[in-house]
């Protein structure tokens, strides 16, 4: 008994046990939203687009709306956690989320590759994914009690279906980066010191940058627009080529940080 309470004083009241804690969350809560966005993304659109108008009508209330919910919540509760993290976790006696050497080190370069996804992620999830799914959702509501449907939904949910199959994309390498801070990119350089010059990260973060935008951009329809077929558009036009162009992102992003900093 009393060394139960032993380590549970020692998880609850000490710097690693809520790290530990922290982490745990993190994972717990990512698992859910990650594995609700391949859901959506491997699962539920190819079904839906072998339905029937009124047997997707009635999924989409039923079933879409109800994933939505645990969808965007457990987005936001990722973020929380993840930001919570950094603020319990230390690097030279100040928190990881405001030490300037800890982002200059390996570690540091690896998790803000992948934080700078991940943020991507939770935005278009909240700013277009659900706002343009209540729309959709919405829309099957309206036609299934008898009402003329929505002229706007069919692009309401193409919007929405960019964005979540650029999510998709993103997902591998941020996952790659995520978990790889801890098990991999730790090992390049002194934890805590910095990794290479400060030209070798301007290097790597411009071209991240570069990458990162030219992406996103084509999800929000900014470049290429939203049609199908257009050439900037190819890889959201179904899970396969998304899943591809993830893992092709993954090589890409390695071999980046490998070549500047290995």
């Amino acid at each position: 008994m009393l060394h139960s309470l032993h380590l549970a004083v020692n998880i609850f009241d000490r710097q690693p046990g809520l790290s530990f804690l922290a982490r745990w969350a993190h994972v717990v809560v990512g698992i859910t939203w990650i594995g609700l966005l391949y859901y959506f993304n491997f699962v539920q659109v190819p079904s839906f687009a072998q339905m029937e108008a009124g047997a997707r009508n009635n999924a989409i209330d039923k079933l879409a709306s109800r994933a939505l919910w645990w969808f965007r919540w457990a987005a936001a509760a990722t973020l929380g956690f993840g930001i919570l993290l950094l603020l319990i976790q230390k690097t030279n006696g100040k928190t990881e989320l405001t030490s300037g050497d800890y982002w200059k080190s390996g570690s540091g370069i690896s998790i803000a590759t992948g934080i700078l996804l991940g943020v991507t992620m939770f935005l278009n999830v909240w700013l277009v994914i659900w706002p343009q799914q209540k729309k959709v959702i919405a829309n099957a509501r309206n036609v299934q009690a008898g009402g003329q449907a929505d002229p706007g939904a069919a692009d309401a949910g193409r919007r929405a279906l960019l964005a979540s199959r650029q999510n998709t994309i993103f997902s591998f390498p941020m996952l790659f980066f995520m978990v790889g801070t801890a098990h991999f990119f730790n090992s390049y350089g002194v934890d805590g010191k910095p990794l290479g010059s400060s030209g070798d990260r301007g290097i790597y973060f411009g071209i991240t940058a570069i990458i990162w935008l030219a992406y996103e951009l084509s999800a929000l329809g900014i470049i290429g627009g939203r049609a199908a077929g257009n050439i900037t558009n190819w890889v959201y036009e179904n899970h396969w080529r998304a899943i591809g162009t993830g893992l092709v992102l993954v090589v890409v992003w390695y071999a980046l940080f490998e070549i500047i900093f290995g």
